[in-house]
């Protein structure tokens, strides 16, 4: 507006009107502008107050990393499964010394740096690899084969678990390291004689060789704690169970906050930027064991091996009203708008959605989300939903998961479908 005022003075050719005009202008006319901008200003902020969206505090960040490179100060990322990080050597001769009848001893678990159809083709496929045993009596030819290790999945689930009996919406982990992680078994171990020793255990993958990583442990930015309440226990409003208060504020109140309990002990909880609010029917203090969900700085630098993935969405307003509404928008824009509201979507470019009959024969994507059930809804009753994606910095190793952590999106706000990714 202050533009435009200036804009009609300086064309003007009457220099005593000009000055005239710019005198009553500048008295009056720029300092109501100003004033109008100002309330505008404090209107936007109103309004984008009211729907403040503490998602954000939730983001999961994930990667991989050597165990000899796991920093153990790092700023925000931490091992999924402590006990990774500890020196526990599998005794394998006392498990080829026992008497109990054993189908496969477990040798090591390895990552295997390789894309889903890749993984895809090794369980779809039972496969059997060569292997030795090497003793101080002998050599022992064995088999050996790989089955999938669902430890670090196992933790998403619990993670999916408390996200319910916290009382917070679900998002997508987008964890692609999570789902490469394999046990080398041995098949069908022979029995060593009582003074064998082993002295050496080699076995060849063949064609995944080149994809094995050995003493790989997966990060995450979930930190475990204990709390003590603050005080006693206050009787709730309803007069039967109880308000255990829990400060947060020392550990950041930038911080996400899950309490890690049973269903039964929660009824539920209220959040503040400084405090937990239990309300349990537990009428003694205690410690309560909390997850911090570490959020990054602007200013954290992390040299890391492998890439940090997380299944942050942007804070536009149109994503922050989308989520504040429980009414579910059901066009192909609106698919479009969530897609592209991820991180991951710069990695992946939506560009067609397609509705069919039937299955397609090969799937390059799959569900990351297999914990939560529909009973609703036959599997074999539902259409296919056909999610066309273009890569936007060229195909890796890890641009099937990220097209199948976009879909499994998808799949929950359209359960009625079945979804699936492919690239073009």
């Amino acid at each position: 507006m202050k533009d435009i005022i200036l804009d009609r003075l300086q064309k003007m050719d009457n220099l005593e009107q000009r000055q005239l005009l710019k005198d009553i202008v500048n008295g009056v006319f720029l300092n109501l502008v100003d004033y109008q901008e100002e309330m505008n200003r404090k209107l936007a902020e109103r309004v984008f107050n009211e729907l403040e969206d503490w998602d954000h505090q939730y983001d999961i960040y994930v990667t991989l990393c050597k165990k000899e490179n796991v920093d153990p100060i790092h700023e925000f990322l931490y091992p999924m499964i402590p006990e990774d990080l500890e020196e526990s050597p599998i005794d394998l001769e006392i498990k080829f010394h026992s008497n109990e009848q054993q189908e496969g001893i477990t040798l090591l678990t390895i990552f295997l740096q390789c894309d889903f159809p890749t993984i895809k083709g090794l369980l779809d496929h039972e496969r059997t690899f060569t292997g030795e045993i090497q003793t101080t009596t002998g050599r022992h030819k064995v088999n050996v084969y790989l089955k999938q290790n669902k430890t670090y999945l196992e933790e998403i689930e619990k993670l999916y678990q408390l996200f319910l009996i916290n009382g917070l919406p679900w998002k997508t982990v987008n964890h692609p390291y999570a789902y490469k992680f394999f046990d080398v078994v041995i098949a069908n171990p022979p029995k060593l004689k009582e003074d064998e020793t082993i002295k050496e255990v080699s076995f060849d993958l063949e064609e995944y060789e080149v994809y094995k990583k050995l003493d790989m442990v997966p990060l995450w930015n979930i930190e475990r704690f204990s709390l003590k309440n603050t005080g006693f226990p206050i009787p709730a409003k309803d007069k039967v169970n109880y308000e255990h208060i829990l400060s947060v504020r020392k550990m950041g109140e930038q911080h996400g906050y899950l309490v890690d309990a049973d269903e039964e002990s929660i009824r539920y909880i209220k959040r503040s930027p400084e405090e937990l609010i239990v309300v349990s029917s537990l009428d003694k203090s205690g410690e309560w064991n909390v997850l911090k969900i570490t959020q990054p700085l602007e200013t954290s630098a992390a040299s890391l091996d492998y890439e940090i993935l997380t299944n942050q969405s942007s804070n536009q307003f149109i994503n922050m009203y989308a989520r504040k509404k429980a009414i579910q928008v059901r066009t192909k824009s609106e698919i479009f708008r969530m897609v592209n509201s991820f991180d991951a979507a710069k990695y992946l470019k939506l560009v067609g959605v397609e509705v069919k009959n039937g299955n397609d024969d090969i799937e390059i994507s799959y569900e990351m989300n297999t914990f939560i059930k529909d009973d609703i809804r036959a599997k074999a009753d539902k259409q296919t939903m056909l999610l066309h994606f273009q890569p936007q910095v060229g195909r890796n190793y890890l641009t099937n998961d990220l097209m199948s952590f976009l879909t499994s999106e998808i799949q929950m706000s359209f359960p009625e479908y079945r979804c699936l990714g492919a690239l073009v």
